[in-house]
């Protein structure tokens, strides 16, 4: 916005006059054209005259040389106002510009709401140490409740009194089972290709090749196949767990669930909890089956080993237990998936980057957890003698 005063003509110099009157009042004098595209005075000038706040009881301004202005007059009358203010001196609007009076009024007109401008405060170390202790003690809370919440959900199944569609689990059985079969494959027939392949390099020197068998077998049967299956589920289905819940809590559907009586844990979370537990271990199976035929291409294909004697030597070196294990470590992965991805869906706030950040929570939540696991796990295993 430029404003013109009087005839315009060669742009003239923004000037900035001060005159002190006997009975305290300071005049401002502004003259030549207040525009950006000259330099006009700096606040320092004016603010010479009101440093000696106890003498100045009002300002006035005198703008009959005034040619031209725009948003850089109202800038500068702006701070001078606001430094009046600071000092307790009067300001006469009365000599400016109309156009001036009512933009500086309309500034004024709805003051800055306390607390709006961003600070710029550094915590102290302590502080940043006791507000971690305090979140994740409040995290911790909330996972204990959720567990719990769960585990009611869940005993309300086994007897049969919990609520929730059977066409929900269905289509989640299938989600998690059927649909997951590609990635589950892919990943597991690398990883045998992976382990057949470390193995025969060392095994080769002693001509011992075909326990290449012993050590894809033994290694995706009791534990690879279950880990990997449970990264893959974790990554794949527990992050769309906390994406759809999510989604629920932008859109209210949860809070209209709780409104209409119906748990939003044997509602939402019961089906997918249960939809997992079922099918990892069947995926888990799936993938030791991939490995071991991951195996077969690198100890057939690249060591020349037999195949008869390939799958014989499998069968002497994979036991039951080494089965038993692999597919315990599977429905643990399976409730541990599940939760994660269900947990961080619940906590997620109600805006489309809230959505995201619970889904890479869930993912990281369910990865940590499952490494966790097996650390527990294998350690109780050596204990027990599995």
């Amino acid at each position: 916005m430029t404003e013109t005063l009087k005839t315009e003509g060669e742009p003239t110099e923004p000037r900035l006059s001060i005159t002190r009157s006997p009975g305290g009042e300071l005049v401002l004098t502004l003259s030549g054209d207040w525009v950006l595209a000259q330099k006009p005075p700096l606040m320092e000038e004016a603010d010479k005259g009101l440093r000696a706040g106890l003498e100045v009881t009002s300002v006035v301004f005198d703008t009959k040389e005034l040619t031209r202005w725009d948003s850089c007059l109202l800038t500068f009358l702006w701070k001078v106002t606001e430094r009046c203010s600071q000092e307790n001196i009067r300001v006469d609007r009365g000599g400016l510009p109309l156009g001036a009076q009512r933009l500086l009024t309309l500034a004024s007109a709805v003051p800055e709401r306390e607390g709006t401008r961003k600070e710029d405060t550094r915590e102290r170390f302590l502080e940043r140490v006791g507000s971690w202790v305090f979140r994740v003690w409040g995290t911790a809370g909330e996972t204990v409740g959720f567990v719990g919440e769960a585990f009611v959900a869940f005993a309300k199944l086994l007897v049969g009194k919990a609520n929730f569609r059977r066409s929900d689990l269905i289509l989640l059985l299938q989600e998690c089972g059927a649909q997951a079969f590609p990635i589950v494959s892919l990943i597991s027939v690398l990883v045998g290709v992976i382990l057949g392949f470390v193995g025969a390099i060392q095994l080769r020197m002693f001509g011992a090749q075909i326990f290449v068998a012993d050590i894809v077998g033994i290694a995706m049967v009791r534990i690879m196949g279950a880990v990997m299956t449970g990264i893959i589920m974790a990554g794949r289905t527990g992050a769309a767990f906390a994406a759809q819940i999510g989604t629920m809590q932008v859109n209210e559907e949860i809070d209209a669930l709780r409104t209409l009586g119906i748990s939003p844990f044997e509602f939402i979370v019961l089906p997918r909890m249960v939809a997992l537990i079922v099918m990892m271990p069947l995926l888990c199976l799936y993938a030791d089956l991939m490995g071991i035929v991951g195996g077969i291409v690198i100890g057939v294909g690249v060591l020349d080993l037999n195949l008869v004697e390939y799958l014989n030597r499998t069968r002497e070196a994979v036991t039951m237990t080494y089965l038993w294990v692999g597919l315990f470590h599977s429905a643990v992965f399976g409730i541990l998936v599940a939760l994660s991805g269900c947990l961080r869906g619940m906590q997620s706030g109600r805006s489309a980057s809230s959505v995201g950040e619970a889904a890479t929570s869930a993912v990281v939540t369910g990865i940590v957890a499952i490494v966790v696991a097996t650390a527990i796990i294998t350690f109780l295993c050596d204990v027990l003698g599995i």
